[in-house]
């Protein structure tokens, strides 16, 4: 792309390092941004800055949160006995929309993936282990993607607490090998939930 702006060429290139957005639909935004009302502008900027400097992660779930302890956490009618591993925010979200899960979570913010330089020091496994050593936890739910670097994750964390005296299951396979949780349709992924089997019989 030839830009008659050097001001227009930065910030399509700072839009266009965003996920999914290519240098295309990066220079789609700058113009809209340019031509929209500065009031609207302003509000979008504070937003950012006011969700990056304080946004806080749950102290026991590391789920993203306004709050030291998220709203999950806190609700008593949630049962705590059971912990569902997820990967990040958006699949607590896509369980969460599915209404079949009542228990607690446990977001890794991340899975394990040696290519893009990510180990298990990474994420936050070790108060996972801390919590199931510690807490009255009776389930562990892996509701990871089912691709390698998920099943990866997967397979680790399971070696950690298989000592422990807490079932260990994992959502059935309706949702397709290869495919990531925040994209099922919300009736798969409940049944899903549901119809979770033991990790040893699912591998």
């Amino acid at each position: 792309m030839n830009f008659s702006s050097k001001l227009l060429e930065n910030i399509v290139y700072e839009i266009s390092q965003l996920p999914g957005i290519g240098r295309r639909s990066a220079l789609r935004l700058a113009i809209h941004i340019l031509k929209e009302n500065p009031a609207k502008i302003n509000s979008l900027l504070d937003s950012i800055e006011n969700f990056k400097t304080k946004i806080i992660f749950c102290h026991k779930c590391h789920n993203i949160s306004d709050s030291e302890i998220c709203d999950i956490c806190l609700n008593p009618n949630r049962d705590s006995s059971q912990i569902c591993v997820v990967q990040d925010i958006r699949d607590v979200m896509a369980i969460e929309n599915t209404n079949q899960f009542h228990g607690n979570y446990h977001v890794l913010n991340g899975i394990i993936s040696p290519i893009d330089g990510i180990g298990p020091q990474d994420l936050t496994i070790s108060s996972l282990i801390e919590k199931v050593k510690s807490e009255k936890v009776k389930e562990v739910i892996f509701a990871l993607s089912a691709t390698m670097e998920g099943d990866t994750t997967t397979f680790y964390i399971n070696k950690k607490i298989s000592k422990f005296d807490i079932i260990i299951s994992t959502i059935a396979r309706g949702v397709p090998i290869g495919d990531e949780i925040e994209y099922a349709d919300e009736v798969t992924l409940g049944r899903s939930i549901l119809q979770r089997v033991p990790f040893s019989s699912s591998t």
